[in-house]
């Protein structure tokens, strides 16, 4: 990177980090630096008639100064918050020679740099706690301004803000917005209260492949790759379902994984292609046993953020609190649609599709028709955590019979403020069957269906071997981690979420700008009236749209009425 494609700012960041080298700093030490103390120990526990905390030593990032002659202020940021500063010249220079203060400090450090300091403890007149500083340490020089979030009178200004800055540079997101660094706290605390409550069950936590030669456990599109050794396609997983119940054939009363999942599919407020689910399985279990045992999770995990169960999601104050209805999905279809889908034929559901104005595609099967009215019609009524239940057989292919009605399955979803965010069947374990309704899934797949399961043959001999009654169940934890931190989107509890290709910031000549600005008004439109409407030379409207299609921020197409300009979106 050369100096004509840095701003200002980095260029004398830059001749800063020159000076501090010049000085003899090395601006990126490699030497530990032993901190003793934090901003939050010290803010929750300084006492100045005890006297304490006289001998400091913390580090964190510069996000304020106030320089005011021979004495400062300062704001640093650690990992657990933020705490004031005074940097005096005389005492962190005691002798003749004032270059650490009067250049370093004043001149050569910037907001964004971190720093170590040692020093006591005291109150200013103003009441605030801060570090007296005796001396201190340059830790690294950032050459990136960081955004000028500005807060005054409880208000922020210049906020960084923009989601997709936010999702790209999550870093900077974290050190300029404090908030988000609890939404990931959180989702952790998650986590360890899900495996805590596991463990003290008994059941083990485990690892299967994330890469697989067939692709099972769920309906989904899977992202393809091919080991070049072996010389055969592979699989990222779009679950690990299969190869947890292969360890309850061998033998382990409960088995659970918080496993990477991928599904190469569309991506919204609710979904990324890689996300995080929690599968459990537990021998000699229904799924009635699992429906009471997944609200317990969900409940201790609300307390344990919340101290209550009640947690705002959005506009809907969402009650934890257990037990939760238990709603057939057959009687959800009637309640809100009007129709019995019991004993219906995939002719009649498709008419009831229509008759409802769902749009349907030949490749779906009874399964797919069912899941599409349940997902148009039904879904979005259920705010308070809920249990849909006994879904049709089509839809459940790894799900054993109903009991009572071989036409449904003992399946469940945990639906929550429109969403599901749990799904858990008695497990089939019934080889012929299982091997019935994977031949099912294959005709699905001729038919054009996608996201139809594959027949994975081993896992069908590991069921000849004899799998105990089981019952499993399926957590998404991104989206329980959206509700419990009331996260409008699946990229907000992410760390780095899937985005597109990061565009190339493309300087435009004056010319160009001009068409831009028209083309923003009226798009698509003439070719012919726009090289008009810019008023240009023959030879700059030529350079112009030259360079605007060559940077693909505009097309120009051959239609009956003639050449068309249209923006690029």
């Amino acid at each position: 990177m050369n100096h004509q494609e840095l701003s200002e700012q980095e260029i004398i960041r830059r001749e800063s980090l020159k000076k501090l080298r010049e000085l003899g700093i090395d601006p990126y030490p490699a030497a530990e630096y032993k901190i003793n103390t934090t901003s939050r120990e010290i803010k929750e526990k300084f006492n100045e008639e005890e006297n304490n905390f006289q001998e400091v030593c913390l580090a964190g990032r510069i996000m304020n100064r106030r320089i005011m002659g021979k004495a400062s202020f300062a704001e640093i940021q650690d990992h657990e918050g933020r705490i004031q500063i005074y940097v005096n010249r005389d005492e962190i220079c005691p002798g003749e020679d004032k270059t650490l203060y009067n250049e370093v400090f004043k001149k050569l450090l910037d907001r964004g740099d971190i720093i170590g300091v040692e020093g006591f403890v005291f109150k200013t007149q103003m009441g605030e706690i801060t570090v007296h500083v005796k001396n201190f340490t340059v830790l690294n020089k950032s050459l990136r301004p960081l955004p000028a979030v500005k807060e005054k009178d409880g208000k922020t200004y210049d906020a960084f803000t923009d989601p997709e800055q936010r999702y790209r540079q999550r870093y900077v997101d974290l050190i300029v917005n404090p908030q988000v660094k609890d939404v990931f706290i959180k989702r952790t605390k998650i986590v360890d209260t899900i495996r805590q409550m596991f463990n003290e069950y008994g059941y083990l936590e485990v690892e299967t492949p994330i890469l697989q030669p067939i692709p099972g456990g769920a309906a989904a599109r899977p992202f393809v790759t091919h080991h070049n050794s072996l010389n055969i396609p592979l699989y990222l997983r779009i679950a690990n379902e299969l190869y947890l119940k292969r360890l309850i054939v061998g033998g382990f009363e409960g088995v659970y994984e918080f496993a990477k999942d991928f599904r190469n599919e569309g991506m919204d407020r609710t979904h990324n292609p890689e996300f995080t689910a929690m599968e459990i399985y537990v021998a000699y279990k229904d799924y009635k046993w699992m429906m009471n045992f997944t609200e317990q999770i969900v409940e201790r995990v609300a307390l344990a953020l919340h101290e209550t169960t009640k947690v705002q999601v959005g506009e809907n104050l969402i009650d934890f609190k257990t037990p939760y209805p238990r709603v057939t999905m057959a009687d959800a279809i009637k309640e809100h649609t009007g129709y019995d889908i019991l004993g219906k034929n995939e002719e009649q559901l498709r008419d009831i599709c229509d008759k409802l104005g769902i749009q349907t595609e030949t490749s779906m099967g009874k399964g797919k028709l069912i899941d599409e009215i349940f997902g148009e019609k039904c879904e979005h009524h259920y705010i308070q955590p809920t249990f849909i239940t006994d879904y049709p057989v089509e839809m459940s292919p790894l799900t054993k019979r109903h009991r009572e009605n071989p036409e449904l399955t003992e399946r469940f979803e945990l639906m929550v403020n429109g969403k599901e965010i749990a799904n858990a069947y008695s497990e089939l374990n019934d080889p012929i069957d299982q091997r019935e309704r994977f031949e099912d899934q294959v005709k699905l797949l001729e038919k054009g269906d996608d996201e139809a399961m594959f027949i994975d043959q081993d896992f069908l001999r590991a069921l000849e071997y004899g799998m105990p009654p089981t019952s499993g169940m399926g957590m998404g934890i991104d989206r329980l981690t959206m509700f419990m931190t009331n996260s409008p989107s699946i990229q907000d509890v992410l760390f780095f979420p899937q985005m597109k290709p990061e565009k190339k910031k493309v300087e435009l000549t004056e010319d160009e700008k001009a068409v831009m600005e028209l083309l923003k008004t009226a798009s698509p439109i003439d070719l012919n009236q726009l090289k008009d409407q810019s008023g240009l030379s023959n030879k700059k409207w030529d350079k112009a749209i030259k360079g605007l299609t060559k940077n693909n921020l505009a097309k120009v197409e051959k239609t009956e009425e003639g050449l068309v300009v249209e923006l690029v979106s």
